[in-house]
């Protein structure tokens, strides 16, 4: 549940028992990324760069229906995160695994188009998160807050275009879906995955195993 934090006293002792109360929200995060925007907007006019920013999203949100899970954008991209119980509460698609596949999905649908000049390439960073808030700092938005959403930022500076960089958890989390399934581990667009890296990103003071997914 969002908790509004707004305090005008810096040394509230009734900040710091409400920060105190706030619970961990678990969840999956992922950026994304649409390539080559800056450039194209001094290439073209507002209908040229428009359309084909509408056309993206379209393929790669709301087609997956992850339009209820976009927290924030800034300018071409955007942060979204679906908590552990959210995920788990739907229909179908319900696991790590096939958020996943989804995004490949999308990510493959767009990089293989015959008209290429209807969509944009993007690049997409994941990671299943436990040290995470939902807090907000500004009345009427909602928000997510921690150093597993810091990673997930840092893990963005690993990705290219048509590449998907997951880290070692996110991994794990999806190869143990896929056991729970009764599926080998090469199963679906796992069956590109990398080997794994390892990486000491500015401002986490441990190392972050990482592979990632090549979009073909």
């Amino acid at each position: 549940m969002l908790r509004y934090i707004h305090f005008t006293d810096p040394n509230s002792a009734e900040m710091v028992r409400a920060l105190e109360r706030v619970p961990r929200c678990p969840g999956t995060c992922f950026f994304m990324d649409i390539n080559r925007s800056t450039d194209m907007k001094y290439l073209g006019g507002l209908k040229d760069w428009g359309r084909k920013l509408n056309n993206t999203f379209n393929y790669l949100l709301f087609a997956n229906h992850f339009q209820h899970n976009i927290v924030k954008g800034i300018g071409d991209e955007m942060m979204l995160y679906i908590p552990d119980e959210v995920l788990q509460k739907k229909a179908s698609n319900n696991t790590c695994f096939a958020l996943l596949e989804d995004i490949y999905s999308g990510l493959y649908l767009i990089r293989n188009h015959p008209d290429p000049d209807l969509f944009l390439n993007c690049k997409v960073a994941i990671h299943h998160c436990t040290e995470v808030y939902n807090i907000t700092f500004f009345k009427g938005a909602n928000d997510y807050y921690g150093s597993d959403i810091d990673l997930t930022a840092r893990l963005m500076g690993k990705g290219i275009e048509n590449r998907i960089v997951l880290s070692e958890t996110f991994y794990k989390r999806v190869v143990e879906d896929l056991a729970n399934l009764g599926l080998p581990p090469e199963t679906g667009c796992l069956s590109r995955v990398s080997e794994r890296h390892t990486e000491i990103f500015r401002g986490v003071p441990v190392t972050t195993d990482y592979r990632f997914i090549d979009v073909q």
